[in-house]
């Protein structure tokens, strides 16, 4: 594993040979010095100026408005310490971006620091020309702002004689850092020109350093912790003349890092091109600059109140494909080669007993046992010295203290990490409220269970894992003295998953006394017995813990606890383990955050004898050892010891670095499949139509049933009458659509004319599936309901207010002089009018305002507008807002502002497109219109917040800021008056009033990137997309979150955009995987590609006839005519950043009507539109708000 073979040494080498070998050149910096506008660093050492940034520089996972300059080689986001506490100490307690960082010195004169802020155009298109070209497969990037920093010349701080006759003889270092951002993002361009970096040590031989650190942070009790720490070079002289001459962007000497997105980041990510050339994509894995390493410094064990924040404890590892994603990847793990050695947990084919043993374990005799380098108990077997995960869910049902009713828990998640080599156990449980979070604290024997399988092994005695493996069932129960309260713990540990994470089902049951909200509780150390036998294991003990109230007073308490372990035992095997064992828990940490609802338990672990024994004082069996998380800690002779790399690490064992055997070796899995690397070891996974053969490794094509649905060889009527619905394999059923009948083979119309549904003033008038009614002459209304009156317009009231001042008998008469307006046939103000008293004629508005500015005298007229001509746009009084004007738009985000683009007909007025809200500072993804109000709504993850504005002129307003993680879609129920809105990061879809109260949870399950979402109010139904990229996915369910259903899961990849026609019934899609735009009818089935070939569609909307979609590639909103299927027209807007979601505003709602759209459906609270009628819903937690719930029409 991890080590190139000869032949491939040999090739890189003889590729290597045809590469240019030249760095930049001085020449090739950004331009720098007082002719290109920057300022001068005051010459001396550890000189430090402070700049306030135009724009933030995002690192990390925050933003900063101020950055310091150092003449020491690096730029600071909070004011930096004095040199003496980081010099040769790295790395730094603040937030330090080290383009070269060491003891520098510009006192002689010749050394200058030059800096500056730029966003000038040429400028920013090579920073955008650095970006992505280190980042390929990314999307583009066009930063907004630079600053530019440049250290020329300096020479190192005292100059002193080594000893190795490298004494200061004028060596001088020139280099440049070029911070480029965006508005959510940040990246750091280094540039290194060769014969520049004269020196690579100052100081006392302090080697210097380039990297990122991230300072420190404050975590438990106030403690301080060291954030991560990302190194370019290590503590060798070789790493830094190598930034010169190696690169991670495409050119040698320049050195790309993604170091910042706001709100959320994981880690500094380098760029992703090695000294290749760049039109050579076959070889681009073929090197890498090894010394790139994201680095955690060592904690010491005595600091647990603050290891929750430690690099060890990260959330699961996902894994993600780059260049496509597999509908159902197939997973297999690699065997090993000759120079290949995995970290995998999977089995021999063969048996041994009644067992299947892993694949690195053996049956001995009829019992598997794990190979020497692994420990387990031969069905499972994990590599030495590797840190273990357990990933699970939590239920239950739990009592606090003397509250009658109970807290339920449904699927909250659990996460845990394990740093085996010296018994440390982390485990935090999301999502438990303030309710029961702090009276859980106690509960460490929660996690107690993992901290006893993968507890630090003395000499002789094993820990869970390696007798039991990672498959089995615990049951504890716990009694609390004084009170009496009993709770039961049942788990169940299932094995190992394909990310090689432990998974584990808890449930909670019973009571628990209370802990008052805002206390902390500390619980003491403690010793455990474990009794052996076939199949069982128990245990008991007394657990004391003290709880520490605000007002500082403490209380003393404690449980006793018993639980028992059951497994499948080798009834073949011989009872050699120990029959009883001692578990040591010698610190134990409890925290629960209510800001993030978080329950945290940390502990260290050791197993040995019942009787104590001698204290052993090796650091390997103590744990002290300071051996690298990812190595094995081998005990030699008295208290010596040695740290060595675990399989798929190296290092020298006091730093273990992960072995990227994808990019090693590209072509280690085989012919259409894709290799993931993960720590310590690597997975292949098919492509897509591909799955493994019998052999588990090789990647063949899928045979797949053939949907006679979908290619046409069904017998189904045409589908205008009848839907063809497959059932799998080669099965389907046909059916007559609403208004044929028939067997679906052959559908006839039905004629609702015969039993005619219209009023008797109306005339009916049959169609396919359908009819319409018309009143007959001399009656107005619908068709279903006729009248001889029709409500008088505005004009007609405005006109017979003047003529009913006379009655004559030759009909009304006006007063002499006075104006009478003219009405067309429609009742609405003639777009021109006129006096004939004075001779003038004017235009007027839709409301019957004159238009300032088109008055005419004797024998002129005006050229006045038809009806759809939009009014004045009035002025309004928040200048974020342009009013929006009369007619439909198209509207669409951008980071900071909403813009709008008018629709003359179905074509964009695009000299006509205007901002028409500034958001300043918020990442505006989802957009919705509500047709009656004329209000916008939309989605912001910076804050997080759900918002809405009147764009003809008002305030935004802030509808929910609480309980969001990252809103993105959302859409609007104008009938019922009710907004629905997806979150990603909750993983769930919610509903609530129009002005945010009554918020409640429709779905919340099977769900990980929902994004679009639509609504259907006049039929009843919700529509959204997962860009799951493991799985994506359609679904749709009626509008109270019941009777969900996938409506398309085959041939997606990252269905961005969703919309629905209500006209035509069809929901069609953008995905930016596949790069099509598809559409079907969700209720026949059938699925049509309008276009292919499109780049990365984000949001999606249609007025019709067209869909309008941005793109983040073209950085536009393209216009596709769905009848011809093609591209139509485009939008650029000024400002050239991502586009998110789009909306069409259309000038009057569309027709139709729901139960819920009078009298809010008879319903208490929420109503919510079904198919067949509406379900009366109560908001969550409606507790004493007097709400009904009920289903159906009455």
């Amino acid at each position: 594993m991890g080590r190139q073979g000869q032949r491939w040494s040999v090739w890189i080498l003889l590729f290597g040979l045809s590469v240019s070998v030249s760095g930049i050149t001085r020449q090739e910096l950004f331009p720098f010095g007082r002719n290109a506008g920057d300022q001068a660093l005051n010459e001396g050492n550890d000189e430090t100026h402070e700049i306030s940034l135009e724009k933030p520089v995002t690192f990390y996972d925050g933003q900063f408005n101020e950055i310091y300059i150092n003449t020491n080689g690096f730029a600071a986001l909070e004011k930096p310490t004095g040199e003496s506490e980081y010099l040769g100490n790295m790395p730094a307690s603040f937030k330090m971006i080290a383009a070269l960082q060491g003891d520098l010195d510009t006192s002689d004169g010749v050394g200058k620091v030059f800096f500056r802020q730029d966003s000038s155009p040429a400028l920013l298109k090579r920073a955008a020309d650095h970006i992505n070209r280190a980042f390929p497969e990314d999307d583009m990037v066009n930063p907004i702002h630079l600053l530019v920093v440049t250290w020329v010349d300096v020479a190192y701080h005292r100059p002193e004689s080594r000893g190795d006759g490298l004494e200061h003889t004028g060596r001088r270092n020139t280099f440049q850092l070029v911070i480029a951002s965006v508005e959510t993002m940040s990246y750091a361009i280094l540039l290194f020109p060769r014969d520049s970096l004269q020196f690579q040590s100052t100081g006392r031989s302090f080697t210097m350093h380039a990297g990122f650190s991230k300072g420190q942070e404050t975590r438990l009790l106030f403690s301080k912790i060291q954030g991560p720490y990302y190194r370019i070079t290590d503590d060798t002289e070789a790493s830094v003349r190598n930034l010169a001459e190696q690169t991670n962007s495409g050119k040698r000497g320049v050195w790309v890092y993604e170091i910042g997105t706001f709100p959320h980041f994981t880690n500094v990510a380098p760029g992703e091109v090695p000294d290749i050339p760049s039109d050579s994509h076959t070889f681009r894995t073929a090197g890498t600059h090894n010394q790139q390493v994201q680095v955690y410094p060592d904690i010491q064990q005595e600091n647990l109140d603050g290891v929750y924040h430690r690099p060890e404890h990260p959330p699961p590892i996902q894994v993600h494909t780059v260049q496509f994603t597999p509908q159902d990847p197939e997973i297999v793990e690699i065997q090993n080669g000759d120079n290949i050695e995995v970290d995998v947990f999977t089995y021999n084919s063969g048996e041994c007993g009644d067992h299947r043993c892993s694949k690195f374990g053996e049956c001995s005799g009829r019992c598997c046992q794990c190979e020497p380098g692994y420990y387990g108990n031969g069905i499972q077997c994990v590599s030495d010295g590797i840190p273990q995960r357990m990933n699970g869910k939590v239920s239950g049902r739990v009592f606090v203290g003397n509250s009658p009713v109970p807290v339920d828990f449904a699927s909250n998640d659990l996460h845990s990490y394990v740093v085996v080599n010296d018994g440390r156990a982390y485990v935090a449980i999301s999502a438990i409220p303030p309710i029961v979070g702090f009276s859980l604290q106690p509960l460490s024997s929660v996690a107690g269970v993992i901290g006893w399988a993968f507890a630090l092994q003395q000499p002789g005695f094993k820990n869970g894992f390696s007798i039991i493996g990672g498959e089995f069932k615990r049951q504890a129960d716990v009694t609390f003295q004084p009170g009496g309260e009993r709770l039961t713990i049942s788990q169940e540990f299932k094995g190992i998953d394909e990310h090689d994470h432990l998974m584990v089902d808890t449930r909670l049951d019973g009571k628990i006394p209370e802990v008052p909200q805002g206390a902390t509780v500390q619980i003491d150390p403690y010793t455990e017995i474990y009794q052996y036998s076939s199949n069982l294991i128990t245990s008991s003990s007394t657990r004391e813990y003290v709880i520490n109230l605000q007002d500082g007073s403490t209380q003393s308490r404690s449980y006793t606890f018993r639980e028992t372990i059951t497994f499948q035992d080798c009834q073949h095997d011989e009872p050699v383990r120990k029959t009883a064992q001692m578990l040591s828990v010698d610190q134990v940490f409890v925290m629960y955050n209510m800001a993030e609802q978080l329950l945290r338990y940390a502990m260290s672990n050791k197993i040995g004898d019942v009787n104590g024994g001698q204290t052993e004082e090796n650091a390997c069996f103590t744990g002290r050892h300071g051996c690298d998380t990812n190595a094995l800690c081998r005990p030699g002779q008295g208290n010596q010891f040695t740290c060595e790399c675990a399989a798929g690490f190296t290092g020298d064992g006091r730093t273990c670095n992960d072995i990227d055997e994808c990019r090693e070796t590209p072509q280690i899995c085989g012919p259409n499949a894709v290799c993931n690397n993960q720590p310590g070891t690597f997975r292949c996974e098919c492509q897509d139509g591909f799955q493994f053969a019998s052999d588990g490794q090789t990647c063949v094509e899928v045979q797949r049933p053939v949907d006679p649905c979908r290619t046409g060889t069904h017998d189904c009527d045409v589908p205008e009458r009848s839907r063809c619905s497959y059932t799998g394999g080669s099965s389907y059923i046909c059916s007559c659509l609403p208004g044929f009948m028939g067997d679906g083979r052959s559908c006839q119309d039905i004629d609702e004319c015969q039993v005619s549904q219209c009023h008797e003033d109306a005339v009916c008038f049959n169609t396919p599936g359908s009819f319409s009614c018309q009143c007959n002459a001399g009656f107005y209304g619908d068709g279903f309901r006729c009248s001889t009156d029709r409500e008088k317009t505005r004009c007609e009231l405005h006109r017979e207010s003047i003529l009913g001042s006379g009655f004559e008998p030759r009909g009304a008469r006006p007063v002499p002089g006075q104006y009478v307006p003219t009405c067309d046939a429609q009742g609405k103000y003639e777009p021109m009018q006129c006096h004939p008293s004075i001779r003038q004629c004017w235009c007027v508005d839709r409301d019957g305002q004159e238009i300032s500015g088109t008055r005419m005298g004797p024998g002129r007229f005006p050229e006045c507008p038809g009806d759809d001509f939009p009014g004045p746009i009035r002025p309004t009084p928040n200048p974020n807002i342009s009013p929006l004007p009369p007619g439909s738009h198209v509207l669409f985000t951008q980071s900071g502002k909403i813009e709008y683009v008018p629709l003359e007909g179905h074509d964009l007025k695009k000299n006509e497109a205007k901002t028409a809200l500034h958001l300043p500072e918020k990442v505006v993804i989802g957009i919705a219109y509500d047709c009656l109000e004329k209000m916008v709504y939309w989605t912001d993850i910076s804050t997080p917040a759900i918002s809405k504005a009147n764009l003809q002129g008002g305030e935004p307003v802030y509808l929910i800021k609480s309980d969001l993680g990252s809103p993105e879609g959302i859409a609007i129920d104008h009938l019922g008056r009710n907004m629905f809105w997806t979150d990603s990061m909750k993983d769930r879809i919610e509903v609530s009033s129009l002005d945010g109260s009554q918020r409640r949870v429709l779905v919340n399950t099977d769900l990980v990137n929902p994004r679009a979402i639509l609504a259907d109010p006049t039929n009843g139904y919700i529509y959204w997309a997962d860009w799951n990229r493991d799985s994506p996915k359609i679904e749709m369910a009626y509008m109270d979150g019941t009777n969900r259903r996938v409506l398309v899961k085959d041939d997606l990849s990252l269905p961005n955009g969703l919309t629905h026609d209500p006209r035509t019934s069809l929901l069609c899609w953008a995905d930016a995987g596949t790069h099509k735009v598809e559409c079907m009818n969700p209720q026949q089935g059938s699925r049509t590609q309008l276009m292919e070939g499109v780049q990365y569609p984000f949001g999606l909307t249609t007025d019709g006839k067209n869909l309008y979609y941005t793109d983040w590639m073209r950085g536009s909103v393209v216009v596709v005519d769905r009848y011809s299927r093609k591209e139509v027209d485009e939008f650029h807007p000024q400002k050239r950043t991502r586009l998110y979601g789009i909306t069409t505003a259309h000038a009057t709602c569309p027709s139709g009507q729901n139960y819920c759209s009078s009298n809010n459906g008879g319903c208490t609270h929420l109503c919510l539109a079904t198919p067949a009628g509406r379900s009366c819903r109560c908001p969550d937690n409606a507790v004493g708000l007097g709400c009904v719930e009920r289903d159906g029409t009455n």
